[in-house]
């Protein structure tokens, strides 16, 4: 089960990384309730979260996400003391805090460029997160991390871009280096030349000229015996006569 889940990890990401241009290290933002998950699951997030994307990771959060923590209270605290372990991102709220859902939106508004990740369980901001194209969601299921298929608003705007005389030039050379390194493009094959026939060879050999055969002495005797009955039966019908 675990190597089907790294397959399907394997290929969501390939689809940001050609289409978006995502790179390692990946960074991925997480909130208290991210945190919260992976405390009551006992998952080790700083461990597990490499090896599920297979890369490197840069675990962050920002300081609204913080401040939320810090004014809920006890029932939060463990996560509190995880997300403080993680760097912290300059958000555009350092003078007025904002909730933690504000403060994650603002950081992939405008189509996400500093290409993050979203590690979340809140339901609300799952959704608002799927109407942002490019942004890939994470969250927990049954004791385990689980990367969200991209989104219909992200494979429409992919499937617009198909053509090539809407990719600008750069980005098409991206995603093509890309499928070279991953080993995705596929030599096209050649055809194999039809050499002429010539004439099958066998039948070219001469055929073979056996010597006659002599009967053996068993058919001579068989032959000499056959004239003998011959003749005296001959013999007898003019006696008769």
């Amino acid at each position: 089960m675990k190597i089907k889940r790294q397959k399907t990890a394997k290929k969501l990401l390939a689809f940001y990384k050609y289409n978006y241009g995502f790179r390692e290290p990946f960074q991925i933002l997480l909130d208290g309730t991210f945190c919260q998950a992976a405390l009551k699951n006992k998952i080790q997030i700083k461990e597990q979260m490499p090896k599920y994307l297979m890369g490197g990771v840069q675990l962050c959060t920002t300081s609204c996400v913080l401040k939320e923590l810090q004014s809920l209270g006890k029932e939060l605290y463990g996560a509190k003391l995880i997300a403080q372990r993680f760097q912290t991102r300059n958000c555009s709220h350092l003078k007025k805090p904002v909730g933690a859902k504000m403060c994650l939106l603002s950081m992939v508004e405008n189509n996400n460029p500093h290409h993050y990740f979203v590690a979340t369980q809140d339901q609300d901001l799952s959704v608002k997160i799927k109407k942002i194209p490019g942004v890939p969601l994470m969250y927990i299921v049954q004791n385990t991390m689980v990367l969200e298929k991209p989104s219909s608003q992200s494979i429409a705007q992919q499937q617009s871009l198909q053509s090539n005389q809407f990719v600008p030039v750069y980005q098409q050379e991206t995603i093509q280096q890309l499928k070279e390194e991953q080993g995705l493009v596929k030599e096209p094959r050649r055809k194999k030349r039809k050499r002429k026939g010539g004439p099958n060879p066998l039948s070219c050999l001469k055929k073979k000229v056996r010597p006659p055969q002599q009967p053996s002495k068993e058919k001579r005797r068989r032959r000499a015996r056959k004239k003998m009955r011959i003749t005296e039966s001959s013999v007898k019908v003019e006696s008769t006569m």
